[in-house]
């Protein structure tokens, strides 16, 4: 199949920009075609963020957004930041000490997955294709070496990779120039950054893991509209990061914590992080008589500007968490997704139009990113994580204080330690006790992974590859005490004992979320993550 524009990933990068391929198309009066193609069994499926939402780029895209009923209907009214101090006590910081980054006016409190189902509905009605369901699973090149489109993966393998009765091949999908909106830790970006050499000159990519978990609770602790966030405990000042707690419309809360996978312990769960976080009586008054209903995790690209590698390449761009425009001094990234995604747009309408026949290197992309809104905050805010992880939480937030405070003129920084290279040895880091689950606030892996509706067809293809099988148990075991048991927030990995008593690395495939923390904290860089047949994988409703 062949069109003039193809996308990857149904997101609000991705999604923005078929919108305005569509609407600068039609302004121009140039015929356009343009599909996007979804990993997830439907749009929004796969889409978690916290999400405390800033509108300019809906603004920008749909200036009446609110007459097309968008689902922004719970505006940010107060702000709340606090330092949890211990398992008990916490200290809160009035608003004359908090970065303005931190604060939350004129935001909304949504869910990011119904944002995209909104922005399909747009696209669709603009004359956009969406494919859910196929997952893109390989690139394909010209003869000049430019990206010419993507190929999806095959439909019913086994788990030899043999074709079952019901197989059906993959689909190559043509595009004069192919957009790559993945989300963090795209597989395709990945490859994408190695063979064109795009983070060349740039310091390492970094990431966290984010976790949420959507509550309905009594009304008479709803709040709607308030939004709090902490940092502190239960992270000790070798793990940093902090959480976030937003209630939202319909007697809901939205709660999560953010780790950085700077962490130097291998005995640290996230997972289990996230759970006595609860605990904290100034985080469980807000829980308390509430019900679980939904569970999720993914990375969070967050190395900023200093990390940002080259978004053109000849044939296409990288967009959105791909690329990792997300300003982590806000913990937003959809606003600045969206942005990027609509100048990409703009960039292709401007080449095709002009007679451009596609598989070039759209240079004018660059020009327009660098004089937008998204740059300025990035370059902004460049040092807020570096100045976390050289300093920790307490000095590394004094010095974005000054910073963005004070507009105190303070040197770059910079960060070129990769995250999976900090763990020290198992011998040398302290072992983590973590409470046993309560199933009124905390809770164990199964019933999590339960609750983000994931599904993966058992007999296929495990999707979770290993350079070296042997590497988790002759070198991740007796260095680190393999990691991947306690990084992977849903039980996909184990070390079991074999029918003789000797240690074995098995892969749970059928619970991965998709969070890619694996890909990123392996300390071998040993797995890999691709993508499993489409479809598969989390189902999230409303995250």
């Amino acid at each position: 199949m062949s069109f003039d524009v193809v996308i990857v990933g149904a997101g609000v990068a991705g999604l923005s920009a078929a919108c305005r391929l569509m609407q600068t198309a039609r302004e121009q009066a140039h015929e356009l075609s343009v599909c996007v193609l979804e990993k997830g069994a439907e749009v929004g499926a796969h889409i978690l963020s916290g999400a405390a939402f800033d509108p300019r780029a809906l603004d920008e895209l749909f200036p009446d957004w609110k007459d097309r009923d968008a689902p922004l209907h719970t505006p940010a009214q107060r702000d709340e930041i606090l330092y949890l101090r211990d398992s008990e006590r916490f200290v809160r910081f009035p608003d004359a000490l908090v970065p303005p980054s931190m604060l939350n006016e004129g935001s909304y409190l949504i869910s990011a997955g119904d944002l995209c189902r909104w922005l399909a509905e747009q696209a669709e009605a603009l004359g956009v294709d969406i494919f859910p369901g196929f997952a893109a699973q390989s690139l394909m090149f010209g003869e000049r070496g430019e990206i010419t489109g993507v190929i999806t993966g095959d439909m019913g393998l086994d788990h030899d990779g043999n074709p079952k009765p019901a197989h059906e091949p993959g689909i190559a999908l043509y595009g004069r120039y192919t957009l790559f909106a993945e989300g963090a830790r795209g597989h395709l970006g990945q490859e994408l950054i190695r063979h064109y050499n795009l983070a060349a000159g740039r310091d390492e990519q970094h990431y966290a893991i984010g976790f949420k978990e959507l509550w309905e609770v009594p009304a008479e602790q709803h709040e709607p509209g308030l939004v709090v966030h902490t940092a502190g405990w239960p992270l000790s000042s070798e793990a940093h990061g902090g959480s976030f707690l937003y209630h939202g419309s319909d007697r809901q809360v939205m709660v999560g914590l953010i780790v950085d996978l700077a962490y130097d312990n291998p005995w640290l769960s996230p997972f289990d992080e996230f759970q006595r976080m609860k605990h904290h009586p100034e985080v469980a008054r807000h829980l308390e008589g509430g019900t679980r209903i939904a569970f999720g995790a993914r990375a969070i690209t967050k190395g900023g500007l200093n990390s940002l590698p080259e978004m053109t390449f000849p044939g296409g761009l990288l967009i959105g968490c791909d690329a990792g425009t997300l300003d982590f001094s806000r913990i937003k990234g959809l606003h600045m997704g969206m942005k990027s995604g609509m100048l990409a747009a703009e960039s292709v309408v401007e080449a095709l139009a002009g007679g451009d026949e596609g598989g070039n290197t759209l240079t004018g992309f660059k020009a327009r990113f660098e004089s937008s809104w998204v740059h300025e905050a990035l370059a902004r805010n460049r040092n807020f994580g570096p100045a976390m992880h050289r300093f920790g939480m307490v000095m590394g937030g004094a010095w974005n204080f000054l910073e963005q405070k004070l507009r105190l003129p303070l040197p770059v920084l910079h960060d070129n330690v990769a995250d999976h290279a900090r763990l020290k040895t198992a011998e040398d880091a302290e072992k983590i006790d973590y409470p046993r689950p309560d199933g009124v606030l905390s809770f164990d892996k199964p019933s999590s992974v339960y609750l983000s509706n994931t599904h993966h067809e058992e007999d296929q293809p495990c999707h979770l590859t290993l350079r070296d099988a042997s590497i988790p148990i002759s070198v991740n075991l007796p260095r680190y005490a393999e990691p991947a048991q306690r990084y992977c927030p849903v039980g996909v990995y184990e070390v079991i004992e074999d029918s003789e008593g000797a240690p074995r690395f098995q892969i749970n495939f059928q619970n991965c979320i998709h969070c890619k923390t694996c890909d990123i904290k392996d300390p071998s860089q040993n797995i890999r993550w691709v993508t499993p047949e489409g479809g598969n994988g989390p189902g999230y409703p409303n995250m």
